[in-house]
């Protein structure tokens, strides 16, 4: 039976506006993830602006779109939980060794774009914000913990989401462009693995998650803007490769596993139809270089017309990804008729499986569902492959001495990394893990602290209350086992 490599990358990962923090400092400009508002699991999180008029507004971050002549703005009756995450700003060495103390092999992580180019036009880079990522990845390497480097986690500087409308603007690709252009040469030596644009198909999933009528407003917006990401991603792997033959570049899917309700030859369609739509439209193109066959399908069907030029059309075929990178959860069932019980879980929307069970924010627990997408993705590319998020989010209790007991989330895992592992053992190319939120942060989908994900705890509430003290959970301490084992020491 085959193991996995003894160069098996085993880390954890993050996002920029979810731990770091610092706002305000640096040099750092706004960006759309600093307009935000907090939420629950039965309150969305929210948008906030200043409409046409000058009035305050707010729409839900999942389900409505900034108004007509209307600018993002910040409020100071508002309560933004991105301001300050979990000030890894300030604490990213303590961090980091603590990291290194489980026995990290790679760090999964983004940088902010305005943190660089403040409002994205500038003509030279924030120099502060630079070294502020270089003296990352210096004490990454300190620890012999290789960076795996997000380019973009969904942090739009706030300027050109007001003054040019964000991805609908084909301008942004030259932006980004200079962007990705000055990271990847500044950093060329200290990092080896790239990704380009964090969980690109989720806006076809967000789509599901509007009002009919809204979401069909927004459908030609979505496969714009993904269009106009696509060349960017393509820009940017082929810079990496001029600039350094060692860059290795991956994209980065929300994967999506759906089963067929029943047996239904329609239900089995409908499975298909979706995988098409939510997972392997983004996968393919930046995989392959090219639209796949059933884009025609998909894009009539929802009346839509790309604007492709003839070199866009070259630009994709030079940009092919190196490695593909996806994130997993869990899983649903899809049915033509959609009569089943109703269940969310990174933001997908599908019927609930009565085989699984739940966790508290609806997510299916299915490690099965891992092993065949390891599988999908394999036998689909031909390519190597990581699983760059993965985890449990869950209310974590603190003892009176201090201690953490996480056994759910220690299950969670290890079945998964059973997956993982029944994978390789069916020929899957895998080179590396990195579970989600390595360290509690700020949930992307709620704004809530409570919802944790992290070996380690932050003593922070909902509320931005709290000492930010770092505390060992038990999962810390069973992770660090598995690592030092390689994988093979899972109780």
């Amino acid at each position: 039976m085959k193991r996995f490599s003894d160069s098996f990358l085993w880390g954890g990962a993050t996002s920029s506006s979810q731990i770091e923090g610092g706002c305000y400092e640096g040099g750092r400009g706004l960006t759309i993830q600093d307009v935000v508002t907090a939420g629950t699991n039965n309150q969305a999180r929210c948008f906030t602006y200043v409409d046409k008029d000058g009035k305050q507004g707010k729409y839900p971050q999942f389900g409505g779109t900034l108004p007509a002549g209307a600018k993002y703005a910040v409020f100071d009756n508002e309560y933004y939980p991105n301001h300050r995450a979990i000030d890894f700003y300030r604490y990213y060495k303590k961090d980091i060794k603590m990291f290194a103390e489980m026995g990290f092999k790679v760090f999964r992580m983004s940088i902010c774009w305005s943190r660089i180019y403040p409002k994205g036009i500038e003509e030279k880079p924030n120099r502060e914000g630079l070294e502020f990522y270089r003296s990352i990845f210096m004490e990454l390497k300190k620890y012999n913990i290789e960076p795996l480097v997000t380019i973009w986690h969904g942090e739009n500087p706030l300027y050109l989401e007001n003054e040019l409308g964000g991805w609908d603007n084909r301008q942004m690709i030259e932006y980004f462009d200079k962007y990705a252009l000055t990271v990847l040469t500044e950093y060329k030596g200290l990092v080896k693995y790239w990704l380009t644009f964090n969980e690109l198909n989720n806006t076809i999933m967000f789509l599901d998650l509007m009002e009919k009528e809204l979401a069909q407003k927004e459908v030609q917006s979505t496969y714009q803007q993904i269009h106009h990401k696509f060349v960017a991603s393509a820009h940017t792997v082929k810079a990496a490769h001029e600039i350094d033959p060692e860059y290795q570049v991956g994209c980065m899917i929300a994967y999506a596993v759906n089963y067929p309700s029943t047996c239904s030859p329609a239900d089995v369609i409908a499975k298909l139809e979706k995988d098409q739509k939510i997972t392997h439209y983004c996968g393919d193109v930046q995989v392959r270089g090219y639209y796949p066959g059933y884009a025609q399908r998909i894009l009539q069907e929802a009346k839509v017309v790309l604007n492709i030029t003839e070199q866009d059309i070259a630009d994709l075929r030079a940009g092919n990804v190196d490695f593909y990178s996806f994130s997993y959860y869990s899983s649903a069932c899809v049915s033509a008729n959609e009569i089943g019980e109703k269940a969310k879980g990174n933001f997908t929307i599908g019927e609930k499986n009565p085989y699984l069970i739940y966790s508290e924010w609806g997510w299916a627990m299915d490690p099965d569902g891992l092993r065949l997408a390891l599988n999908e993705i394999y036998d689909r590319y031909q390519i190597p492959v990581i699983v760059v998020e993965n985890g449990l989010g869950a209310v974590d209790k603190v003892e009176e001495d201090g201690s953490i007991h996480d056994d759910y989330r220690i299950e969670y895992i290890r079945s998964h990394i059973k997956a993982m592992y029944q994978a390789v053992n069916d020929g899957v190319d895998l080179f590396g893990y990195t579970t989600w939120g390595c360290i509690d942060e700020i949930s992307a989908s709620t704004g809530e602290m409570k919802k944790r994900y992290g070996f380690i705890y932050v003593d922070r509430d909902n509320e931005g209350n709290g000492t930010l003290a770092r505390i060992r959970k038990d999962s810390f301490y069973w992770y660090k086992k598995v690592i030092k084992s390689n994988g093979t020491e899972l109780d």
